[in-house]
């Protein structure tokens, strides 16, 4: 049989479990060791008997066999545990973001290059169904031009979220709504449709005063580059549980709108010449207890690293795509 990709995790909370967890069960894979600020004991990791760090130098200054390194700490280490791992010559998978600015993000792409080593960036609602789906289509041309684009994300995050012993909330090391909460959707609206300009942003903290360093809810409208008009409306003071994660599109030959609390079912599709096809499930969303989060689609990116790895595929989001949305949520930020 293959050699095994060895891979270590940075972060063991809930994201950085889920790594660990798709690791261990793909045949192709070994986990070889997991790295936490946190005491072990307090990690509910016990099940995987892998050397444990308590640090990103401790880790490197070990003499392990390690092939790539899963980054799931909080937003704000991201780029800097990038650039440790890749000057180790580790290739990295970062979770979104995969920085907090763009300078950053072009710092580890930069580096990356100079060292041969891959960077993944996680952008895991591409895999599902109705993201699949509508990506064939736009990319078809049977929906015409695109005239407008709207897309709605409402979701319920408040104390059960923003415990005063977390990261999130804190503008270091969370960043914003836009960065933790909704860049999936940001990445889908860029992957389907591409760069936006003209941005203007209206943002409001309705109910996260005491809780976030930043806006909850935002306003924001711009134009593609390729054509049409878009507008993205988010909030996060939904109460006590997710609403909707949704795209509308309005084109030339005629509309869809996917929908659900994590745009995960296709709510309407009427298209000239053009009958609906049966989708796969999708995914339920990742449980947090109180809260839910974006679609359990890991699997599909631990795969992906493998078959990129073993010279059977290419990477499903690159680091330039992971860039372009740091890029985008950046410039949203910057016009409010």
């Amino acid at each position: 049989m293959d050699k095994k990709i060895k891979f270590t995790v940075i972060g063991c909370g809930h994201i950085g479990k889920r790594h660990a967890e798709m690791i261990s069960r793909n045949e192709e894979c070994e986990l070889v060791a997991l790295v936490d600020v946190k005491d072990k004991s307090l990690l509910g990791i016990d099940k995987y008997n892998v050397p444990f760090f308590s640090s990103v130098e401790d880790l490197l200054a070990a003499d392990l066999e390690i092939d790539v390194v899963n980054i799931a700490s909080p937003n704000g280490f991201h780029a800097e545990q990038a650039m440790a791992c890749l000057d180790a010559r580790k290739h990295v998978v970062i979770e979104k973001p995969i920085a907090l600015s763009k300078q950053d993000a072009e710092r580890v792409i930069f580096k990356a290059l100079h060292v041969h080593r891959h960077v993944f960036a996680v952008m895991q609602n591409r895999y599902s169904p109705p993201s699949q789906w509508i990506k064939g289509l736009v990319e078809s041309g049977q929906l015409g031009k695109i005239f407008m684009v709207q897309l709605n994300c409402y979701w319920n995050r408040d104390d059960r979220y923003y415990k005063p012993d977390s990261w999130h909330g804190n503008k270091q090391l969370d960043g914003g709504t836009l960065y933790t909460q909704f860049s999936h959707f940001i990445d889908i609206l860029y992957w389907l449709f591409g760069d936006i300009e003209n941005i203007q942003s209206r943002l409001r903290d309705f109910n996260h005063e005491k809780l976030t360093d930043f806006e909850d809810s935002g306003f924001v409208s711009f134009d593609f580059i390729n054509g049409g008009m878009g507008c993205i409306n988010y909030s996060t003071s939904v109460w006590n549980q997710n609403m909707e994660s949704s795209m509308t599109i309005v084109a030339e030959n005629g509309s869809v709108k996917i929908g659900g609390q994590y745009m995960n079912e296709v709510e309407y599709c009427h298209i000239k010449d053009y009958t609906m096809p049966e989708l796969a499930p999708t995914n339920p969303g990742n449980d947090y207890g109180a809260y839910k989060g974006s679609a359990q689609n890991h699997n599909y990116v631990i795969s992906n690293v493998v078959d990129v790895l073993k010279g059977r595929d290419s990477i499903t989001t690159n680091a330039l795509e992971g860039l372009k949305v740091v890029d985008i949520i950046e410039r949203i930020y910057s016009q409010a």
